[in-house]
């Protein structure tokens, strides 16, 4: 029967599937993973140079930036966050308990239950909860930075040497990342305590990356032909500023979810459910589909009814396994995934007999997450420049969601829901929109 059901719900995720002044490059990488890596060309940011070294051999013009070398490690910082995303909770909106007074199932809630969390109430013995949900996600701060507009400065190898190595390449980066994720689950109750669901996402990514490049000749003002970007289509004078481009896009299957939630603990007013939850390495990571990692999520959930109202804390530890996305890409080399703690807290509340509202607030916790910072760049006898500074830390993610779930007929329900962030950690998105449905059998 389980192997069954996860089979359906691969099957329905398998049917969903600016110029500078002076000149313009296109760059393009073998995956997504490397695309931030490789937005200069594979051997990086290298201007033009006619200068001739004591050997006669041509000068090599190449900076050196924490953009390139570290930025690209924003690849984990965004799977993270789609690793830890809260899809639509597979719970079903109609749970029931056995009344043994007239020997058949009732409606044990009186609300359809939470959106992004999940609570104590299982779905009643043999019976099924298909639901499907699409999320749209627009990252725009990375750790509260505008990802429309991050400075960056590229030095010269051996800049500590001065003359023509003081100077610098200044870059204004604009970054677009967004993310569309379809969500099948199915739940089923395998026992009166015990339900089993799996969750397919289907998953879009496109990632852009505009940078516009210029030379800061503080050691070489006199001889712009020591470091310049060369221009073709005009004559090859000695330009000055470049603008690189890298963008792509890639869609499929995301990282499977199965998992196993049983009451441990149930009077007529609370309950109390334990979990484990699988994340599968089905996503393609090197296209920023999945993680890459297999992932364990052992949770708890508590929720109490007071008549129409119905609170709810969901907490949990997500353990995550090495991936090629905190490693490197390229060879191949894998890393950890750092593990996490999160939190929802909220309550749904049903408003009258087919309508009902849920709000939450979730929180996600890790010691020692990628983090991002601004700062500045001084070249010695020059002004300073805006700059971006890497490291690692605690990272502490919180947001904020609402939304209704409407009985729209019989056992089916409409769901709307907007998750917004209530601090700047991480990368994130400004407000997620959901939309789902969900019929119970």
């Amino acid at each position: 029967m389980i192997a069954r059901i996860a089979s359906a719900c691969l099957l329905l995720a398998a049917l969903a599937g600016p110029a500078s002044a002076q000149t313009k490059v296109e760059s393009t990488a073998p995956t997504l993973a490397e695309l931030l890596q490789n937005v200069y060309g594979p051997h990086g940011l290298i201007v033009d140079s006619e200068a001739v070294l004591p050997d006669g051999s041509t000068h090599s013009a190449h900076f050196n930036g924490a953009f390139q070398s570290e930025f690209g490690r924003i690849n984990i910082a965004l799977v993270r966050q789609l690793g830890a995303l809260p899809i639509p909770s597979p719970a079903s909106g109609f749970t029931y308990a056995f009344d043994n007074a007239t020997g058949t199932f009732i409606r044990s809630t009186q609300s359809f239950g939470p959106i992004l969390a999940d609570r104590a109430e299982t779905i009643g013995r043999g019976r099924f909860a298909f639901g499907y949900g699409v999320q749209q996600f627009s990252f725009d701060t990375f750790d509260g930075l505008n990802l429309s507009h991050i400075p960056a400065v590229f030095t010269h190898d051996d800049s500590n040497l001065g003359g023509g190595r003081s100077d610098i390449i200044t870059t204004n980066n604009a970054i677009s990342a967004s993310v569309s994720q379809s969500t099948f689950s199915l739940t089923y109750g395998a026992t009166e305590r015990l339900d089993i669901s799996f969750g397919v996402p289907v998953v879009r990514t496109s990632l852009n990356v505009v940078s516009d490049a210029t030379v800061r000749r503080i050691g070489t003002a006199s001889n712009p032909a020591i470091h310049f970007f060369r221009d073709p289509e005009a004559n090859g004078t000695y330009g000055s500023e470049r603008t690189f481009v890298a963008k792509g896009s890639a869609a499929g299957l995301g990282d499977v979810i199965v998992r196993a939630k049983g009451t441990a603990f149930k009077t007529a007013r609370a309950g109390l459910a334990l979990g484990l939850e699988a994340r599968l390495p089905t996503g393609q990571a090197e296209n920023l589909l999945g993680s890459g990692s297999f992932g364990l999520k052992g949770f708890e959930a508590v929720s109490v009814t007071y008549g129409r109202v119905a609170p709810h804390v969901d907490i949990a530890y997500q353990w995550n396994g090495p991936t090629i996305l905190a490693g490197d890409v390229a060879t191949n080399v894998k890393g950890n995934l750092p593990d996490e703690l999160s939190f929802v807290a909220g309550a749904d509340v049903g408003i009258e007999k087919r309508l009902s509202l849920a709000f939450d607030v979730l929180g996600r916790h890790s010691t020692d997450a990628l983090r991002l910072s601004s700062s500045t760049y001084t070249p010695v006898g020059s002004q300073p420049f805006q700059d971006i500074t890497f490291g690692v830390g605690a990272l502490n993610v919180m947001s904020g969601s609402v939304g209704l779930k409407a009985n729209v007929a019989g056992t089916m329900l409409v769901t709307f829901n907007l998750q917004f962030k209530l601090n700047d950690g991480g990368v994130r998105a400004r407000v997620i929109p959901l939309v789902g449905i969900e019929y119970g059998f």
